[in-house]
């Protein structure tokens, strides 16, 4: 047979696991013809190079038979690289698809992050409850010293220009979040001394044993205008007087949204827990005390008017009872002085309806818009009147008997006529001076203090 003779030329070449259904004789690896083997042959064609015009796989010859692909044989081979294409692609893109799903996650997920970090403070939070506690427990706090400021504002960061004053002279005020929340247990309602719409303040205990008096205030209700801010801190810190509450240190939280300022604890409380008392009540402030107070507060006001070195002339423009403190010895100490310098104009503006309607806000305010230290003179003056009177609120008969020298109209009868008429009169006319609705026509604070210390060597 020809085709026999054919397949015999191709020796050892001829690879019969490549021809699965092929019968002859001759050949050790091809099984006999059976009579059943003549029945529907697929006709056998030469081999085809591949498509792609690959070279073929190393160890195939290139002479085996390239069955049809419409094979109907149960040992046709079945095609093995073209089918293997859609698998290839699904599976890429299931990858893909599952690749991008997780990108979108985890940015996502930072963002979420994110957020969490800004409105909690990723600094402040690196502190775990346990820590914190932990840090009360003990008393100690961390030596690293920050300031942050809402928003990502640092008037004090890296970049800060300087504005003219000296950034280590601020470094020697600042404390850290941690050792305000150690002094408050956290900010305790037990320490919450007072609160406004704006600020609250707590009492605390520093790590060495002090005890403070810290301010909260919303971030939102000081100056946004770096240089004006750093202005007025700086400003702040440079307060040293005996009549003014010493400010300890100032310290800026962005997760809290807050700023806090840290001041000498008056264990006394404010001038106004000793007005409008019942007939017999406690506790009264003897006369000599009351002497005391209107001299420390006279020079107190002194001090913020006059220009000295790094200081410029101040205007409280809040003097009143609730900003005089009293300390353990009853000294009495301005409190707030210069905030006006760190907070926002409508925050300065509302704190004035109070003093509007105490009678503290000098006539000449509503039709200036303007403070002056004339304005601070005709405060002292109403707050001369309250200490004289034992009362809060002023009635005209109280200005009447100061004029008139009529004690009963204006002394407190707590004092059961334990007092000095002569020294009672003459600061009856100094608050009358003081309260004149004409401010030329008011005293300066040295020219009261001149007098008060006449008076006091006259007798």
């Amino acid at each position: 047979m020809d085709d026999n003779q054919g397949l015999k030329r191709l020796n050892e070449g001829f690879q019969g696991d490549n021809n699965p259904g092929l019968c002859g004789a001759g050949f050790p690896l091809l099984r006999r013809c059976g009579p059943f083997d003549g029945v529907n042959i697929n006709q056998v064609e030469p081999f085809r190079p591949h498509l792609n015009n690959t070279a073929p796989e190393p160890g195939v010859n290139s002479h085996p038979s390239n069955v049809q692909r419409h094979c109907n044989h149960t040992h046709c081979p079945r095609p093995s690289r073209f089918p293997e294409m859609p698998v290839i692609s699904g599976v890429t893109t299931v990858v893909f698809i599952f690749t991008v799903a997780g990108l979108f996650a985890v940015i996502h997920y930072r963002r979420q992050k994110q957020k969490i970090g800004n409105t909690s403070g990723s600094s402040e939070e690196s502190f775990s409850i346990d820590q914190k506690k932990e840090i009360l427990r003990n008393g100690s706090v961390s030596p690293l010293i920050t300031l942050e400021y809402s928003y990502g504002w640092d008037p004090l960061g890296d970049g800060w220009s300087g504005i003219g004053f000296s950034q280590e002279h601020l470094n020697k005020f600042r404390f850290n979040l941690e050792e305000v929340e150690s002094a408050t247990r956290c900010f305790s309602e037990l320490n919450l001394l007072g609160k406004t719409n704006f600020s609250a303040v707590y009492k605390g205990v520093l790590k060495d044993r002090s005890i403070v008096a810290i301010r909260s205030i919303n971030v939102t209700s000081c100056k946004s205008e770096e240089a004006e801010f750093v202005k007025g801190l700086y400003l702040l810190t440079s307060l040293r007087h005996e009549n003014l509450v010493r400010l300890r240190g100032f310290c800026f939280s962005r997760g809290r949204g807050e700023c806090f300022l840290i001041y000498d604890f008056a264990s006394k409380g404010n001038l106004s827990k000793y007005l409008d008392l019942e007939d017999g009540s406690e506790p009264v402030l003897d006369w000599s005390t009351r002497i005391s107070i209107i001299n420390g507060t006279a020079k107190g006001l002194e001090y913020l008017h006059k220009s000295e070195a790094n200081k410029p002339p101040i205007v409280h423009r809040n003097i009143s009872v609730e900003k005089v403190l009293i300390d353990q010895q009853f000294n009495p100490l301005i409190a707030d002085s210069g905030l006006h310098k760190i907070f926002a104009d409508d925050i300065v503006y509302s704190t004035l309806k109070v003093s509007a309607a105490m009678g503290y806000l000098a006539p000449e305010y509503i039709m200036t818009g303007r403070f002056t230290e004339k304005t601070d003179v005709f405060a002292f003056g109403v707050i001369i009147l309250q200490i004289l009177s034992g009362k809060l609120l002023l009635t005209s008969s109280m200005r009447s008997g100061a004029e008139t020298s009529k004690f009963e109209d204006f002394v407190d009868k707590n004092l059961r006529g334990e007092f000095s008429e002569s020294m009672a009169s003459k600061l009856g006319k100094i608050a009358l001076n003081c309260t004149n609705e004409e401010p030329n026509d008011r005293p300066s604070m040295e020219t009261i203090i001149k007098e008060l210390n006449d008076y006091s060597v006259s007798s």
